[in-house]
């Protein structure tokens, strides 16, 4: 696949694992033991994604995910936390984490929430024919893959691209969480459909005048959500 993936983590027997089962399936891995020293890596090195533990001596993962976010925000981020509560999840996606997974972990559940991310990260990179898509007071064009509000580029994560292009594309169409799940992270995405709610939510504060009475992305309630056109 000849991607490369920064495993920070400070459990040794852990990162060793993670490492053998991407190298396993075409991944170059590289470690790092803290969060300063994976965000070192990270800003010497070309690298695709990382899988970050929340729990690392000095900084601990949420404050490298928002660095790394801040500096890079087309790289993949797949969080790995020791806790059940949906709070931890749902802060990490919160600091801009693709997706979450909660150790123990199944390393075949974890290739392909790997697999599923870089296929993501590669669709929204694909070169497309020049297409503007409008919705004012927004403009996607899918050649450069920006994202504009009144002009200005909005940074969008590579799953928040896409949510925001399906919209766009889709304007006063109600989806489905379970349609925007299989359209936006694939039909073979093995992880909660809460991961929606969240993108959703994220992607209303970087766009919405108002998150708390959004305007654009509209709640169908027992549904899912729908984009309102409001040319």
């Amino acid at each position: 696949m000849d991607k490369s993936i920064l495993v920070v983590e400070d459990e040794s027997s852990i990162r060793k694992f993670v490492k053998i089962n991407l190298e396993r399936n075409g991944f170059k891995v590289l470690e790092a033991e803290s969060g300063e020293e994976g965000i070192a890596i990270a800003r010497k090195e070309k690298i695709d994604m990382v899988i970050l533990d929340i729990m690392l001596p000095g900084i601990d993962g949420f404050q490298v995910c928002k660095v790394l976010r801040e500096e890079f925000p087309n790289l993949g981020i797949i969080m790995l936390t020791a806790k059940s509560q949906d709070v931890d999840k749902i802060m990490g996606l919160e600091y801009g984490t693709d997706d979450y997974m909660t150790k123990p972990f199944n390393p075949t559940e974890l290739v392909l929430r790997v697999k599923s991310l870089v296929r993501r990260i590669e669709s929204s990179e694909d070169i497309e024919e020049s297409t503007i898509l409008v919705s004012k007071p927004f403009e996607i064009d899918t050649y450069s893959r920006k994202f504009y509000k009144e002009s200005c580029e909005i940074e969008l994560t590579p799953t928040e691209y896409a949510i925001a292009k399906l919209f766009l594309q889709n304007p006063g169409r109600a989806f489905k969480r379970d349609e925007i799940l299989n359209l936006v992270w694939g039909y073979d995405f093995v992880g909660d459909s809460k991961i929606v709610d969240v993108n959703i939510r994220r992607l209303r504060a970087k766009i919405e005048y108002d998150s708390s009475n959004p305007s654009f992305i509209e709640t169908v309630w027992g549904i899912g959500y729908r984009w309102k056109n409001v040319d």
